[in-house]
């Protein structure tokens, strides 16, 4: 073989590498920002530790064969705190499963990044402020709930712009305005958005 075509190819080689782990190390740095701003008394992410720098080693993560992060499944396990914008980082990410906690503040805009994504389950926590906007990006979408929060504001019609919507579930918060009919939005139930108090109300 030519020593050229060799070299370009072994440098090849090393620049898809740098990549690859340039990525899972972006994974491993915006899970342990997520973990750095969580309160965890049952010490469901005791196996988080950042020198195993490997994540798909930890309790409650799943990766595909690439070592990308797919899934995050943290659902009633006491956690509270603020969850970090990095993690609209992980690109890779399929399920992002946080219900059934006390996580508070705002949702971060950045989770509109997470282009892969299929299921966004926030439901039974404390997070406050406006449903952003940006979700709308998250065209692979299925399943949205947010229900049993303190949110507020209108819902964003940008959510009838995903396609693949199947399940929207915003109940049970504090949310104003009227109810977007519009594309994906149209074919969700009514009761879905039961328990606002100024639901179809001006803000």
């Amino acid at each position: 073989m030519d020593l050229w075509v060799t070299f370009g190819l072994l440098l090849l080689f090393v620049t898809v590498a740098a990549v690859e782990a340039g990525t899972i190390s972006g994974d491993l740095d915006a899970l342990m920002a997520f973990r750095q701003g969580v309160s965890d008394p049952q010490h469901a992410l005791d196996s988080w530790d950042a020198n195993l720098v490997d994540p798909c080693t930890w309790f409650h993560i799943t990766c595909d064969n690439n070592k990308r992060v797919i899934r995050i499944d943290l659902m009633r396990q006491g956690l509270s705190g603020n969850v970090s914008p990095q993690l609209g980082n992980i690109d890779s990410l399929v399920y992002l499963e946080l219900y059934g906690n006390n996580f508070n503040g705002n949702i971060p805009q950045e989770l509109g990044n997470l282009v892969n994504l299929r299921s966004l389950d926030l439901y039974n926590n404390q997070f406050s402020g406006r449903i952003p906007s940006s979700l709308g990006k998250l065209n692979l979408l299925y399943f949205f709930r947010l229900n049993n929060n303190q949110l507020t504001g209108s819902i964003p019609g940008e959510l009838g712009d995903i396609p693949t919507l199947v399940a929207v579930d915003v109940s049970s918060n504090n949310l104003c305005g009227p109810v977007p009919m519009g594309g994906s939005l149209s074919k969700i139930h009514s009761y879905n958005y039961d328990n606002n108090t100024s639901i179809n109300k001006p803000c």
